[in-house]
Order: C-alpha cells, then sequence, then structure tokens
C-alpha cells in the first residue's frame, strides 16, 4: 500500500501526517517546549527505594524524579529464579545508568528502564544482550534465518551485546548493516566514558528529534515520498539520509507551494475532527468516543442507517465499518491504554467472529503493540494498547477553565441555591452591615427573576440587606459573598 509522509516543521513545533491512499492514519506532534524523553539516556541517582512497591525514584534532572520499577531492571540471569527484591540491588544516593521507556503522562512521571536499546535505521542494538532477535513483521522462516546469518557474519569477533534485526534490513546490503553497526557502536563507546566521567544526574544521549525520526522509524517500502514544508530542515534530513539510509535520500522532497502543506492535503481538517467526540460513519452510523484518565470507551451507534434486508443486517454492516473506523482512530487519536468497545448488540455468533476478524486485519496496520481480548460476557470488546506518550487530544487541549474537563456545568438555578447557604452561613459567623453577591449575569438574572422570592425571604431572615452585582469575568459557577 502507497503511503506519503508529510512533514510540516516551524520554530515552535514538528507535526508528521502519515498518509495511507490519501487518508490521513497517523499524526504525531512534537513542541519544542515539550520535547518528549522517550529513548533519552541518564546517568541519574537513585532518589528514594519503596520495597513495599518494588520501585525506586531516580533523579535524572527533570522537574519530576522519574519511576523505576524492579521487573525493568537488568537481570542478566532473568530466565532463572534468582531475581532480588529491589532493596538488595538499589539504594539511595547510588548512580544508575537508565533509559526512558515512557514519558510522563499526567501526574505520572517518566517511566525508566536499566536495560538500554540504540536504535538505528536497520538494528537495534542492546548491549547487555548476547542473542539476536528478529522483527516480529518478518514472518518468512526461512528469510529470518537469513538476515541472522548474514549479521553474524559481519559481526566484530569480539562482539559481546545483542541485537533486533528491524524489518527495514530486509532489503538491505551488508555495507548498510555495517554502517549501522559502526554508528550504533560509538553511540554506545560514548555513553559508556560519559557516565564515568560526568556526575549525576546527566543527560547522556537524547533521542533523534521527530523531523529525523520519521526517516528512521516510519519510512519503509511503502513509503512513496517524504514531503518537507521548511527548506533548511529539508537539506538537514536530506543529509541524514545520505550519511545513514542511502536508499531513502532522493525519495525526500522540498514542498514549495503557496498553500499551506497540511491544508493541501486536508490535514488541518483531519486534526479538528479527531477531537470531537462524534466520528460520523459513512452508512449513517456514527461512534462516540470518551477518553478519561482510567480507560477510554468507544460507543457504536446505527444513527440514521436503515439497512437493505432487515435489522440484523443493519447493525451487522455498521459494525463491520465501525471495526475498520476504530482502528484508525486509534492510530490517528494515540489512544493508549485500556480501550473498551461497545459494538451494537449482535445476536449471531458467526457476525461477531467476522467483525472480530475485521477489527484485528484492520489493526495491523497498527506499529504499536497492541491486544485483543474479544468479547466479553456483556457483548464489549477489550484492548489495550500501548501507551508510551500523550493522546492526541492532551497534547493540543487542556481542560474546560469552565467545567474543569467534567463535560458539564451547574445550572444557575444550583448556583443560586448554593450562594443562599453560603449567605445563611456568613450571617451567622460574622457581623456585617450588608452582604453582596458577586456572580455571573445567568446567576443574577435568576436571582431578580425566578429566585427574587427566595433572596427576599432570606434577607428578611437574616435581617440585612443584600445587594447584587454582575461580574463579567466570572462563569457561571463562579460567586463570591461580599461582606459590607
Amino acid at each position: 500500500m502507497n503511503n506519503e509522509i508529510l512533514v510540516n516543521i516551524t520554530p515552535q513545533e514538528t507535526r508528521v501526517a502519515i498518509l495511507e491512499q490519501g487518508i490521513t492514519q497517523e499524526l504525531h506532534i512534537e513542541r519544542m517546549s515539550g520535547h518528549g524523553i522517550v529513548g533519552n539516556i541518564y546517568n541519574g541517582r537513585v532518589s528514594r527505594v519503596l520495597p513495599g512497591m518494588q520501585s525506586a525514584f531516580v533523579d535524572i534532572g527533570l522537574d519530576r524524579a522519574a519511576f523505576l520499577h524492579v521487573a525493568d531492571i537488568w537481570n542478566p540471569n532473568q530466565y532463572s529464579d534468582a531475581a532480588k527484591p529491589i532493596e538488595k540491588l538499589l539504594h539511595e544516593g547510588n548512580s544508575i545508568l537508565v533509559q526512558v521507556i515512557k514519558d510522563a503522562i499526567g501526574t505520572k512521571g517518566a517511566r525508566l528502564s536499566t536495560q538500554i536499546s540504540l536504535a538505528g535505521r536497520l538494528l537495534v542494538y542492546l548491549p547487555q544482550e548476547s542473542r539476536i532477535g528478529i522483527s516480529q513483521r518478518i514472518e518468512d522462516d526461512t528469510d529470518r534465518e537469513l538476515l541472522r546469518e548474514r549479521l553474524q557474519q559481519i559481526l566484530p569477533l569480539e562482539e559481546k551485546g545483542g541485537y533486533i534485526i528491524r524489518t527495514m534490513a530486509e532489503t538491505a546490503d551488508e555495507s548498510d548493516l555495517r554502517a549501522d553497526l559502526e554508528y550504533l557502536h560509538k553511540l554506545w563507546h560514548d555513553i559508556q566514558q560519559g557516565s564515568v566521567t560526568i556526575a549525576a544526574p546527566v543527560l547522556l544521549y537524547q533521542d533523534l528529534d521527530l523531523g529525523h525520526r520519521v526517516l528512521r522509524d516510519f519510512v519503509d517500502e511503502d513509503t512513496v515520498r517524504v514531503l518537507v514544508d521548511s527548506r533548511e530542515n529539508f537539506q538537514k534530513l536530506v543529509r541524514f539520509a545520505q550519511n545513514y539510509m542511502t536508499d531513502i535520500a532522493e525519495r525526500i522532497t522540498l514542498y514549495t507551494g503557496d498553500r499551506p502543506l497540511f491544508d493541501l492535503y486536508g490535514v488541518e481538517e483531519e486534526i479538528e475532527k479527531s477531537l470531537a467526540k462524534r466520528v460520523n460513519l459513512k452508512s449513517g452510523g456514527y461512534l462516540i468516543i470518551d477518553q478519561t484518565e482510567a480507560l477510554t470507551t468507544m460507543d457504536v451507534n446505527t444513527g440514521g442507517f436503515i439497512g437493505v434486508r432487515n435489522f440484523d443486517d443493519t447493525i451487522f454492516k455498521t459494525n463491520l465499518e465501525a471495526a475498520q473506523v476504530i482502528a484508525r482512530q486509534l492510530r490517528l487519536r494515540n489512544l493508549g491504554g485500556i480501550i473498551i468497545i461497545d459494538f451494537i448488540d449482535m445476536d449471531s455468533e458467526e457476525h461477531k467472529n467476522a467483525v472480530l476478524m475485521e477489527f484485528n486485519k484492520a489493526l495491523q496496520k497498527d506499529r504499536t503493540r497492541i491486544t485483543v481480548n474479544g468479547f466479553s460476557t456483556l457483548g464489549l470488546v477489550e484492548m489495550t494498547r500501548k501507551r508510551t506518550r500523550e493522546s492526541l487530544a492532551h497534547v493540543l487541549c487542556e481542560p474546560c477553565p469552565t467545567c474543569q474537563g467534567r463535560g458539564e456545568i451547574r445550572t444557575a438555578q444550583t448556583i443560586c441555591y448554593e450562594i443562599l447557604r453560603e449567605l445563611l452561613r456568613e450571617s451567622r459567623q460574622f457581623e456585617a452591615n450588608e452582604f453582596r453577591i458577586l456572580a455571573s449575569q445567568q446567576v443574577i438574572d435568576l436571582f431578580l427573576d425566578e429566585e427574587s422570592q427566595s433572596l427576599a425571604q432570606l434577607g428578611d431572615f437574616i435581617a440585612k440587606p443584600i445587594s447584587l452585582q454582575v461580574e463579567e469575568s466570572y462563569t457561571q459557577e463562579q460567586y463570591d459573598v461580599i461582606l459590607m
């Protein structure tokens, strides 16, 4: 399947859109003010060990301490029962070489591992390992064995590290593999030197920025071209490709059109749609997507779609279409963690199996690790998608200052009654000549109309005058009671 990669670069941010058959499938955004740190390697200092949680907090020089679990501490005897508790492995004040495997998300600090991996174009270098692994995307057993043999033949005799052969190595020649090896070995040598010469906490290695990671991680044999709209960065990417991945250098193209690149390909419109809760289906049905801290839910509805045969066929067709759309929305919005999908109820086991098969087929395009558990007894599809960075909505949006992310606000009448209770409390606690209510226009209007009698009754009860004042800057839920 042919795909194009669009790279929109400004001094403030880099945006990447991956298009398949002209349709946006993935969006990646990296802002200079919030550069992700996954892949970065630090010489850190253990600040606290928590035996009860079998974890430790590690100072890596950021505002918030990072998190290291005992399961992420590299153990050369990992296949034996010789694993030690974390309090036997780490102590406060220890220096430790760590790599970030997950960015800080929400209130959680970055997650760390002591198992180092360095990604190249064709290989992933695992300096503490000794095995050679093959990408799962290379399925043919003969091809896998041939690739393993090719790599073993060019490894130095003194080689002690391990490797994972990436999918793109399938079509690489020996010189490309050697160049990747030399690059990764030099990188690891520099990191080791820094870890013993520079005091913790310190950053020893920073992963490539998004523009360069596009070439390393996203370009494959199906990529027709990489379109870049910045001349300076286009030249940088071409130089990088010529040094490390000559086979793709000629596919990098400078976009010089007057119309913004993302506008021309409809990506801006897709970004806008990806922030909405509702996603319309071509059949007339729709999805409702709700993203919370704990999980993401997706609800499938038939909407205005009426089947040509019977209601069961209508449901089946809607669910089939929804399966494809959901797979795309997961990639487009970068939704991770626990995901619950409520397909429209189907009585036929054959229909359920067909929908699940279609869903799994559509998910094969996703480069993120996914587990699908099938239909539960309640008819829900439960799945997980590995979360390594913030979702698109979390990158582009923030909680509404009026509703604080609840998606709803208390009514003006509810606020009126809260103010009346507050007036009663304050009249019993403080001596005042008068009380003044500061509130939004909607709340003041209600006090002057429907709730005027309630306000008058309270004024008589506390035997104090009550005045009203509109505060234009207040939201409907904001108010103050002033003692005069």
